[in-house]
C-alpha cells in the first residue's frame, strides 16, 4: 500500500496541491512562533523578554496547531470525497478497508512531511521578522538574538505530520465504512459549544474593568459560539432556504442545488462562520481595549502590548487558514460539479443562468456565514464593552466589520464564480461524458 501511495503521488500530484499548501503554511506558522521558545531559552535572556517570547509561542502555537488540523482535515475530506469512485474500484479489486486507509494515510503523511520540510526556510525568516517586531515594540530587549532550534523544528514537523495522518484516517474511515445514521454526536457537540460559549460570555459581566483576564471569557465564548453555529451549519442553511423568496431560472437552480448539497456545504460554512465570528470579536475587543487605555492617559504596559500583538497575530492566522479552508472547499465542490452543470445546460439552461445560479449560491452562503458569525462575535463584544467602557457597542463604527465581510465575500464569491467560469468552458456534452 505504501508503494501504491507513492505511485499515486507521482502520477497525480495535482490532487495533493491543497494538502501540500495547507501543510506548508501550517508548519511555517508553527515553527515561526515556536522558534520564540528557542530564542527565550538562550542564556542571558532577561525575564521580561523571555516571558513575552514564551507567551507568544504558547498562545499562537496552540491556535496554529488547532487550525493546522482543521485546514488539513478540510482539504483531505474533500480530496477523499472526490476519490470515492477510485476507492470503490480498489475495494472491488480486492483491497481491504485497512489497506485503503494505510494508502491514503501514507499519501497524506508523505505530502505533509514534504510541506513541513519546505517550510523550514520561510519559518526561519518569519521568526527573525517576528523577533524584530517584538524588539521595535519594546516587548523584547534589543540584545536578544534569534535562535531556531529543536523546539521549532520538531514541533513543526510532528504537529503537521500527525495532523495530516489523523485527518486522513478520519476522512477515509468515513468514506470506507458502511453508511450509518449520523448527526447525534455533531448535534450534541454543537449545543455543548453553544451552552459553554453562552455561559462564558455571560461570565464577563462578573469581572471588573481593571481585571487582566477580562477579555478571556468574552473571546473564548465568542469562539465557542462560532464553533457551535458552524457545527449546526447544515440545519441553519436549510432553515434559511425555507424562507428565501427566490424566483427565476438562476434562483430555482441555486435553491435546488443548495437543498441537495447542504451536508457538503457545511465544509464551506464552517470556516466562514468561524472566521467572521472570531475576527469580529477579537478585532473589536482589541479596539475597545486600546481606546480605553488611550483615554486613561497611561502608557501601554508590556502586558498590554503583548496582548495586542497576540490578538492581531491570531486574527491574521485565522484569516489565512479560514481562507485556505474556504477556497479549497469551494474550489473542489464547484469543480466537482462539471457533470451537473453540463446536464443543466443540456436541459435548456444557458451558461449565464448556470453562472448566475452559482453566484446566488455564493451570496446565500456568504449571508448565512456572515450573519451567524456576526451573532457569535457580538455575543462576546457586548458584555466586554459594557464592562470596559460602560457602553453597549464599540465607538469604532462598522469599518472593521465591513472589512471582515469584504474578505469573506471576496473569498466565497470570487472562488466559486472563477471556478464555475473555468468549468463552463468545456462543452456540455463533453463535461457530462467525461464526468460519467
Amino acid at each position: 500500500m505504501f508503494a501504491l501511495a507513492m505511485r499515486s503521488i507521482r502520477h497525480r500530484p495535482g490532487r495533493f496541491t491543497a494538502t501540500l499548501l495547507s501543510a506548508f503554511l501550517g508548519a511555517a506558522i508553527i515553527m515561526t512562533f515556536n522558534s520564540m521558545h528557542d530564542t527565550a531559552g538562550q542564556p542571558g535572556v532577561d525575564s521580561v523578554s523571555a516571558e513575552s517570547l514564551s507567551t507568544a509561542a504558547s498562545v499562537v502555537g496552540g491556535y496554529g496547531s488547532l487550525l493546522v488540523f482543521f485546514a488539513v482535515a478540510s482539504t483531505l475530506t474533500v480530496n477523499v470525497r472526490q476519490r470515492s469512485a477510485e476507492l470503490e474500484l480498489l475495494r472491488c479489486s480486492g483491497a481491504t478497508p485497512g489497506q485503503i486507509k494505510r494508502m491514503v494515510v501514507g499519501e497524506s503523511v508523505a505530502v505533509a512531511l514534504l510541506g513541513a520540510l519546505a517550510a523550514i526556510g520561510p519559518a526561519m525568516l518569519g521568526g527573525q521578522a517576528l523577533l524584530d517586531v517584538f524588539r521595535d515594540s519594546g516587548q523584547v530587549d534589543r540584545s536578544v538574538d534569534f535562535s531556531f532550534g529543536p523546539s521549532a523544528l520538531l514541533s513543526g514537523l510532528w504537529i503537521t505530520v500527525l495532523a495530516a495522518g489523523g485527518a486522513a484516517f478520519l476522512a477515509v474511515r468515513r468514506a470506507t465504512r458502511e453508511r450509518r445514521p449520523r448527526g447525534r454526536a455533531r448535534t450534541f457537540s454543537a449545543y455543548a459549544a453553544l451552552g459553554v460559549g453562552g455561559s462564558a460570555v455571560c461570565s464577563t459581566l462578573a469581572f471588573s474593568a481593571s481585571d487582566a483576564a477580562l477579555m478571556a471569557p468574552a473571546a473564548y465564548g465568542a469562539i465557542l459560539l462560532s464553533v457551535g453555529f458552524a457545527l449546526l451549519s447544515p440545519r441553519l442553511l436549510t432553515g434559511l432556504l425555507d424562507r428565501l423568496p427566490l424566483s427565476g431560472p438562476s434562483g430555482y437552480l441555486a435553491v435546488r442545488a443548495l437543498r441537495r448539497r447542504t451536508a457538503q456545504l457545511s465544509g464551506v460554512l464552517m470556516p466562514l462562520i468561524m472566521f467572521t465570528g472570531m475576527a469580529t470579536a477579537t478585532l473589536y475587543m482589541q479596539a475597545v481595549e486600546s481606546d480605553a487605555i488611550e483615554a486613561s492617559g497611561v502608557p501601554k504596559s508590556i502586558d498590554a502590548k503583548n496582548l495586542e500583538t497576540l490578538n492581531l497575530v491570531v486574527v491574521g492566522i485565522i484569516v489565512v487558514f479560514s481562507c485556505i479552508m474556504l477556497i479549497n472547499s469551494l474550489y473542489a465542490a464547484t469543480a466537482f460539479r462539471a457533470r451537473e452543470f453540463g446536464q443543466q445546460r443540456l436541459a435548456g439552461a444557458t451558461p449565464a443562468q448556470v453562472l448566475g445560479a452559482v453566484g446566488v449560491e455564493g451570496v446565500i452562503l456568504t449571508v448565512t456565514g456572515v450573519f451567524f458569525g456576526t451573532v457569535a462575535g457580538l455575543a462576546g463584544i457586548v458584555p466586554f464593552t459594557l464592562v470596559r467602557s460602560d457602553s453597549a457597542l464599540p465607538d469604532r463604527g462598522l469599518g472593521i466589520w465591513l472589512a471582515i465581510v469584504t474578505v469573506a465575500a471576496a473569498a466565497t464569491l470570487g472562488t466559486s464564480l472563477a471556478t464555475a467560469v473555468r468549468t463552463l468552458r468545456a462543452p456540455a456534452v463533453e463535461a457530462v461524458a467525461l464526468a460519467a
